[in-house]
């Protein structure tokens, strides 16, 4: 049984992509959930069209679903960031 899984992973590693890209513009990082969450919902219209399997029936969920995506390619890039910090410091001890 597929939920869609595939389409909603290839959403939050595009929006990932597209963060790490803005992150090598001047534009504040403070923008970059925005932008993912922005993104998401875009590709997650793409994907209400494009993909039998999307995981919605209805325009307006399918954006919420692309959204949630978005935001957490955010989430993942911060648990990784938050990762490194703190081997970080317990190597510094």
């Amino acid at each position: 049984m597929d939920f869609g899984l595939t389409a909603v992973v290839a959403i939050t590693a595009i929006c990932y992509l597209v963060a790490q890209g803005v992150k090598l513009t001047k534009l504040p990082n403070q923008w970059l959930p925005v932008l993912c969450g922005f993104c998401g919902g875009l590709l997650g219209v793409l994907g209400y069209y494009t993909t039998p399997s999307y995981p919605a029936e209805e325009l307006l969920t399918a954006i919420a679903v692309g959204i949630q995506s978005g935001l957490a390619a955010t989430g993942a890039h911060q648990l990784m960031f938050q990762l490194q910090h703190t081997k970080e410091k317990e190597e510094e001890k």
